[in-house]
């Protein structure tokens, strides 16, 4: 049982870190190695000084969907590891996870939402970005799809893991 409890953990906190780096990096979709676009800043590599030049992305009312259910999900699965913690030391013995469960869940459809609807609404989001069918999703989005099954499987986890000691 302490072999599941760890392996949930680690689980949990690997998802968590990969939860934030699809939200915070730079490559939702990208056209290349020229330009990159995320939940905040659309980036252009300038060949002649060498750095990345980043402006804000266009603000529309699907990409701000995106950005707050992808906020959302990193909120919740960060509340939940923080519960699970707390449960952990103050639970008594069969007690369940449910909460941490259920916020791990949470966190799984709210990631999942995102992913659908910036997949779905791309063109909208990428307002008058170059052509889409030049471009691809960045490792970011597809992060941010395996975040999406490891948050349910974790969430499942924790609904049926009981505390033995």
């Amino acid at each position: 049982m302490a072999f599941l409890l760890m392996c949930v953990t680690v689980l949990h906190l690997v998802t968590l870190a990969m939860l934030f780096i699809a939200t915070m990096e730079k490559s939702w979709w990208s056209w290349g190695d020229t330009e990159n676009t995320d939940l905040w800043y659309k980036c252009i590599y300038e060949n002649a000084t060498g750095p990345w030049l980043c402006a804000s992305a266009k603000d529309s009312e699907w990409l701000q969907s995106v950005q707050a259910f992808m906020i959302l999900s990193v909120v919740l699965s960060s509340i939940s590891f923080m519960v699970f913690l707390g449960q952990l030391f103050t639970m008594s013995r069969g007690g369940l996870f449910f909460f941490t469960g259920f916020c791990q869940l949470f966190a799984g459809l709210a990631a999942f939402g995102a992913v659908l609807i910036y997949t779905f609404q791309r063109s909208a989001i990428l307002q008058d970005s170059r052509e889409l069918e030049k471009g691809h999703f960045g490792y970011c989005y597809i992060l941010a799809w395996v975040c999406v099954p490891l948050l349910l499987i974790s969430g499942a986890l924790y609904v049926h893991l009981r505390k033995q000691a």
